[in-house]
């Protein structure tokens, strides 16, 4: 009774105590201290500081993706881990509305379209900082591992977060990579994890990541792996007009090999201060597999492609106050292309390419709270790139055009949040100045880009939101696009795009049975003025480029998940997308490819997962597949390919050491073994196994 008493006289006083205080006498009742020493209570001194131990408090998971105004879907890496997923582009197959263009093999170029916009229009950014190839204007995401990966998220539109570089609003879409932070444990000072996997095709992978906390205001990461694969994986041959005669054959050139090494330097100077520095290298060399053409030589043999990527990039964060706060970022990037053809129709015999960028970018941002729910951003970003070429012809190295951008973006945006309401408006101001050596006159664009999204809310009890967003973009053409010798259009006009998007959101919890349910739901429209369309000719390096006058795209979003607790210690997750895109080349009536779906969008797409883990063992069951596409412009039958479906399954178990995980997985992919492309002549690969071991200290 005395220690009732005492906890009532508490409650009390906690209510007539200013929010800090009163905060500190909950983590004080709730905390192992107080209960030992109840019957001594009545003579607690209150103007005394005691000591208490850690206390953790949690609640529900409530997931970011249904309170966005604008779609969002994010994988964290334990839901990647379920995915049978080995690089970046493995898991955001999983995403609703996305098209992965797959060229085949681990080495295989991989680059994403978002809702049938082209991967020119998906921004990526790695740690909130974006990555640019000047050179193609797109990301090839298979060169991005998921071992030093926390989670990876993608926006349509763009975020909620107005607090960004300005680069983040310049894209239709924007995929999200955040890279581990280092987190401790008390009493520990690093942490690490060593892992190999090997596979089919001549897979190995070793890879590690270890984090060290230099004191409590610095900590240091390094991470890095080497893949290798000889890619010879077998695919049948399918014969033209031949009453589908097929030949068993073996896949060659699409070997890899390729390192990765990056560090981080991470400070937080205070609770309202931070800053990291980090370094990036990756280099490739690799085959690059031609079309399985019948007679087609150059399938077996004669292109090889070597890269290497280095950047640096720096970011500062501070709040000076609960109103004002800043940020900036500054990067380096390098990049590097050398690419040969031993095989080639011409005078030498052969073709060889040099080709390197450089690109200096640097951003500040400042974020003001007018009110507690009313705030603006202003983010200015400037940068210059360049691209210089070598050729084994010495006219095309004379000639070509070793263009200069110099780009300024700059935004202002509002956000305001209540209860039941979540908006946000930005206006984006692009210019652009290209120089080139061979005309002597510059070339400047200059556009304004509106946005806004609303979130609402209607019920107080219910988790139900309904959403809208529209946004104006404006895209450049890319230096190949406009100046490369075999592929470059100077009469290429640049892309302007308005997107428009209607959606609604629901998630609920059941006691402990059903913790979390979410559900989406989106229709979209697109309409793209002058798209500019990249198809490959000869080879996946060699490709030409043009203009579609309009294109209209109509599609619908959804997506499901739910987690179900079957018993203490058993927990079953369930997922599912599905995605209808109707993407028309809408350019000229009456003309041969009026109203057909452009190259290589299925009409309907999707995925499924169902994961269960146990204190035995964790089973996870993915399945991915497509509806058919055409390999051209027009919708004719000798263009189509059939849709496709690939099943994957894992088997996983972590074995506790003390504070230690040793962890080990066994997957096969492509089950069924099912013979498909996703481009045209370019056979993706058949079943195959990989096993993983990692160890966590």
């Amino acid at each position: 009774m005395q220690a009732i008493s005492f906890i009532s006289k508490q409650i009390v006083t906690m209510c007539q105590l200013p929010f800090r205080r009163m905060v500190f006498f909950s983590a004080l009742l709730l905390s192992g201290v107080l209960p030992e020493k109840l019957m001594s209570i009545e003579k607690l001194d209150t103007t005394k500081v005691y000591s208490i131990t850690e206390l953790t408090v949690t609640e529900q998971n409530r997931k970011n993706e249904v309170r966005s105004s604008a779609p969002l879907q994010k994988l964290t890496a334990k839901q990647i881990d379920k995915l049978n997923s080995l690089q970046v582009s493995d898991a955001v197959k999983f995403f609703s509305g996305v098209t992965l263009k797959d060229y085949g093999g681990i080495g295989g170029l991989k680059t994403v379209s978002v809702r049938s916009l082209g991967a020119s229009h998906t921004a990526v950014s790695y740690d909130g900082i974006m990555l640019n190839d000047g050179q193609t204007g797109q990301i090839d995401i298979g060169r991005f591992s998921l071992e030093n990966t926390e989670s990876v998220s993608l926006n349509n539109g763009q975020s909620d977060n107005i607090f960004q570089p300005a680069r983040a609003f310049a894209a239709a879409a924007v995929l999200n990579i955040q890279s581990s932070v280092p987190v401790f444990d008390k009493n520990k000072n690093y942490k690490g994890k060593v892992t190999f996997r090997i596979g089919s095709f001549g897979l190995q992978n070793p890879s590690f990541l270890f984090q060290n906390k230099i004191s409590h205001r610095y900590s240091l990461s390094a991470s890095g792996e080497w893949l290798t694969a000889n890619g010879e994986y077998p695919y049948k041959l399918q014969y033209d007009n031949n009453d589908g005669l097929t030949t068993n054959e073996i896949r060659k050139n699409s070997d890899v090999s390729n390192i990765r090494l990056e560090t981080a330097f991470h400070a937080t100077f205070s609770e309202n201060e931070s800053a990291y520095l980090k370094a990036y290298f990756y280099d490739s060399d690799r085959g690059l597999p031609g079309a399985t053409i019948f007679y087609n030589e150059s399938a077996f043999t004669s292109q090889r492609l070597h890269d290497n990527t280095f950047f640096a990039q720096a970011h500062y964060q501070k709040a000076f106050s609960q109103k004002w706060s800043f940020q900036a970022n500054a990067k380096y990037n390098h990049s590097y292309t050398h690419y040969t053809d031993t095989v080639v129709h011409n005078n030498a015999g052969f073709e060889e390419n040099f080709y390197r960028q450089n690109e200096f970018y640097g951003s500040t941002s400042v974020l003001y709270r007018l009110l507690e729910q009313l705030s603006f951003s202003f983010s200015g970003d400037g940068s210059i790139s360049n691209l210089s070429a070598e050729f084994d012809n010495e006219a095309l190295t004379r000639d070509f055009a070793l263009p200069v951008r110099y780009s300024f973006l700059s935004v202002l945006a509002g956000k305001w949040v209540s209860n039941h309401f979540l908006a946000t408006v930005s206006v984006l101001s692009t210019t652009v100045t290209d120089n080139t050596k061979t005309s002597q006159n510059t070339t400047s664009y200059n556009r304004l880009s509106p946005y806004f999204s609303v979130s609402y809310k209607p019920f107080q009890k219910t988790d139900l939101r309904i959403r809208t967003f529209y946004k104006n973009i404006f895209r450049l053409p890319s230096f190949n696009d406009l100046y490369y010798s075999r592929v470059g259009n100077i009469g290429l006009k640049p892309e302007t795009t308005n997107q428009l998007n209607l959606g609604a959101t629901y998630s609920f919890n059941y006691k402990k049975v059903i913790p979390l349910f979410t559900f989406t739901a989106d229709v979209y429209r697109n309409n793209v003025k002058d798209k500019i369309v990249a198809m490959p000719t000869k080879n996946i390096f060699i490709w030409s480029m043009k203009n579609l006058g309009k294109v209209e795209i109509t599609g619908i979003d959804l997506s499901s998940e739910a987690d179900f607790k079957l018993s203490e210690k058993v927990m079953l997750n369930l997922g599912a997308t599905y995605s209808y895109q109707r993407a028309l080349d809408v350019t000229t009536p009456g003309n041969e490819t009026y109203g057909h779906q452009i190259p290589y969008v299925p009409r309907v797409s999707g995925s499924a997962k169902a994961a269960i883990e146990t204190p035995w063992v964790d089973v996870a069951y993915t399945v991915l597949w497509s509806g058919a596409r055409y390999a051209g412009y027009q919708n004719y039958a000798e263009n189509r390919l059939p849709g496709y479906s690939d099943h994957s399954i894992s088997v996983s178990h972590n074995f506790q050491l003390k504070d230690k995980t040793l962890a080990a997985k066994l997957e096969v992919l492509n089950l069924l073994n099912e013979n498909y492309a996703v481009i045209r002549y370019f056979p993706m690969p058949g079943r195959s196994v990989r096993a993983t071991v990692s160890y966590k200290f």
